[in-house]
């Protein structure tokens, strides 16, 4: 796919999502589907391969959320694997500070191989596991937003999640079109973690694939406590 071809569909994809269609922001998309397709053939780093699906599955799904940051000055996105959503929010909102974290250090590499060749400032990816780096004081209830796209179950990933967001802030977890049954799993732990459910949006991609996204709004501080290691968020889920 060439650059023209892309910008057409990446376009069209756009006026139906409701998304604002930037020339500039869509070039640079371009050369980071490329860049992840480039790395593709060395590691895995995503199962999309096709272009126009990529568009779909990878750059609308992020880009829909971006209403949400509001006026958050920095995001945190965990579990950002190939760097979705953080790296399309970014590009989009290029005036708020992004980190970005992930336990599998090979795909780390390549979104700071991706940001570097972007040109990318004021957003970093770090190779740590959230519970790690929940304890430093630097990053613990420092975000205005903290977002994961389709990262383990809800009542699993909010003690992740609420421990960096800022009081006032929110956590916001993309979910998929079956999230019902999680959030009723998950709203103990998100009142013991210091947080409420504000908001549960349904948005659809094309009319073709739903999301659930979860809102949580951080009312109090998290106790120095959580999050838990050694994988007892996923094992033993706050009751």
């Amino acid at each position: 796919m060439d650059l023209r071809e892309f910008l057409g569909i990446f376009e069209g994809n756009c006026q139906k999502n409701g998304i604002k269609f930037n020339k500039e922001k869509a070039e640079l998309l371009f050369c980071f589907m490329n860049l992840i397709l480039e790395w593709n053939e060395k590691i895995n780093v995503t199962a999309i391969k096709d272009e126009k699906e990529f568009i779909v599955k990878h750059f609308m799904d992020s880009l829909l959320i971006g209403d949400l940051l509001g006026d958050a000055k920095n995001v945190l996105d965990i579990g950002t694997g190939g760097g979705f959503p953080g790296i399309p929010l970014k590009i989009y909102y290029p005036e708020k500070e992004f980190t970005l974290i992930d336990s599998v250090n090979k795909k780390v590499t390549v979104v700071n191989d991706i940001i570097e060749k972007l040109g990318l400032s004021t957003i970093e990816a770090l190779h740590i596991r959230a519970e790690d780096l929940a304890r430093n004081c630097s990053y613990r209830e420092q975000f205005g937003v903290v977002v994961t796209r389709a990262v383990s179950k809800l009542s699993t990933i909010v003690e992740y999640m609420l421990p960096f967001t800022e009081i006032g802030g929110r956590a916001i977890c993309m979910k998929g079109p079956n999230a019902e049954q999680e959030i009723l799993e998950a709203k103990t732990a998100i009142l013991k973690l210091g947080g409420e459910i504000e908001n549960v949006e349904k948005m659809c991609i094309n009319n073709e694939f739903e999301r659930n996204v979860i809102v949580i709004k951080k009312i109090k501080k998290t106790e120095e406590k959580y999050p838990r290691g050694q994988g007892k968020p996923a094992k033993e889920p706050i009751q």
